[in-house]
């Protein structure tokens, strides 16, 4: 039985109110919301095992859009019921078998073809949490369109020279205290990147944090917490700002 990896309770988050709105792409729904001033940079957010209504994920979505992007959350689970909290982990395997983050690329084109044709987006980078970080680890293997990504604790999946070899800039950001992510993982995944990647790259692990740390809303924070979470972000943004 798999442990419950999420140990911030999801069922006692705060209530946020939303500054994007919800567009129908093709057969995907999306969460959107462009900055105050019109740009030709975008960037897509890969939600968590939660889904792309949960109002963490569209916290993240607008922040980004404060730093001056599009900022787009799909629904990579295309209709289906997303994980809840109160869901039984022992169930988790099976579901995660029909919502398998390397089979993103389909929705991937479809919201990329969306922001170039219809928000003039010119340079397009890619954000995910969890679930969604596998899927950015994925898709920085074999989407060129996508000019940097940031992949926030994705557990490090299949073990192949293939899974090294970037096209683009990938920051991959993990926290210490996570136990679906072991550090020999982390250093395994450094190891190899040394080996394999040619593109810039970067990992970080924020002391004492466990997995989930990076999307708390503000009033959901610990602490204690905080300034890793804090420190999380702007690094996110950095690199986003660096490379898109």
């Amino acid at each position: 039985q798999m442990a419950d990896p999420f140990l911030y309770n999801t069922g006692e988050r705060s209530h946020y109110g939303c500054l994007g709105h919800e567009v129908q792409i093709e057969y995907l729904k999306a969460y959107v919301c462009r900055p105050s001033f019109s740009t030709d940079k975008a960037v897509i957010v890969a939600h968590d095992v939660f889904g792309w209504q949960f109002s963490d994920i569209r916290y993240i979505v607008d922040l980004i859009a404060g730093h001056g992007y599009i900022a787009i959350c799909p629904d990579f689970f295309k209709g289906t019921a997303p994980w809840t909290s109160t869901d039984h982990w022992p169930d988790f395997p099976d579901w995660l078998k029909n919502h398998d983050p390397t089979k993103v690329d389909k929705e991937a084109d479809v919201v990329l073809k969306y922001l170039k044709e219809q928000c003039g987006a010119k340079k397009i980078g890619i954000v995910g949490f969890s679930w969604g970080g596998m899927a950015v680890h994925h898709l920085m293997l074999k989407n060129p369109q996508l000019t940097a990504g940031v992949s926030l604790y994705g557990r490090i999946i299949r073990d192949s020279e293939e899974r090294y070899r970037l096209l683009n800039p990938t920051f991959f950001i993990f926290g210490e205290k996570d136990h679906t992510i072991s550090l020999d993982q982390i250093f395994l995944l450094e190891d190899k990147l040394k080996q394999y990647c040619k593109v810039p790259y970067k990992i970080k692990v924020y002391p004492g944090q466990v997995h989930g740390f990076a999307q708390l809303k503000p009033e959901d924070m610990k602490p204690d917490d905080k300034p890793y979470i804090e420190e999380a972000r702007r690094d996110m943004m950095d690199w986003i700002k660096m490379f898109v």
